[in-house]
């Protein structure tokens, strides 16, 4: 009977611990039922951003380790990352900094940009560019710079004080986006 017994609690422990480990937990990459989650350089891998990234003819490397983005409650993503825009000519590598990707229509300074690829970057005194992949402006914003940020890192987004709203960071300067609706 002692036996029987042992075994009986010794199998229902061990079911329960194997269905323990099953149950699915909340990581940076998946937000929890309702809610956006904002992503660092350590939450994107080459399965949601390239390593490689086309832009006006050429192919750059992205720098994973300087990459941000949104994942939203609905499992759709805005993903961004720096680029080594070293084979490109002075013209574009002045405004062609990093690359965003976008699965939703967003409102970056006031204007609404559709679902796509992008490249962007800070010109001198802040001002924001977004290009689309022929290197041709779409939007020029006035770009915001942070002086305050104690320890400032290539790229980063953030969630900004506006709920739904997040700050996409280069260095200290910013450009404030939101999804559309």
């Amino acid at each position: 009977m002692k036996r029987s017994a042992f075994l009986l609690v010794s199998l229902l422990l061990l079911l329960l611990a194997f269905s323990l480990r099953q149950a699915p937990g909340v990581k940076a990459g998946n937000p929890p039922a309702g809610q956006d989650a904002v992503l660092k350089a350590s939450d994107i891998t080459p399965k949601l951003f390239p390593e490689h990234v086309f832009f006006r003819g050429q192919v750059a490397p992205a720098q994973l380790r300087n990459t941000g983005g949104v994942h939203f409650a609905d499992d759709l993503y805005v993903l961004a990352g720096l680029v080594d825009n070293s084979g490109y000519s002075t013209a574009i590598k002045e405004k062609y900094q990093a690359y965003l990707l976008s699965e939703v229509t967003l409102e970056i300074g006031g204007q609404t940009v559709k679902p796509g690829a992008y490249g962007f970057g800070f010109i001198t005194g802040g001002k924001f560019i977004l290009m689309d992949l022929a290197a041709n402006n779409l939007i020029e914003a006035a770009g915001e710079h942070d002086a305050e940020m104690k320890r400032p890192v290539p790229l980063q987004v953030v969630a900004s004080s506006t709920a739904g709203s997040y700050r996409l960071y280069v260095g200290r300067d910013f450009i404030e986006f939101r999804r559309a609706h």
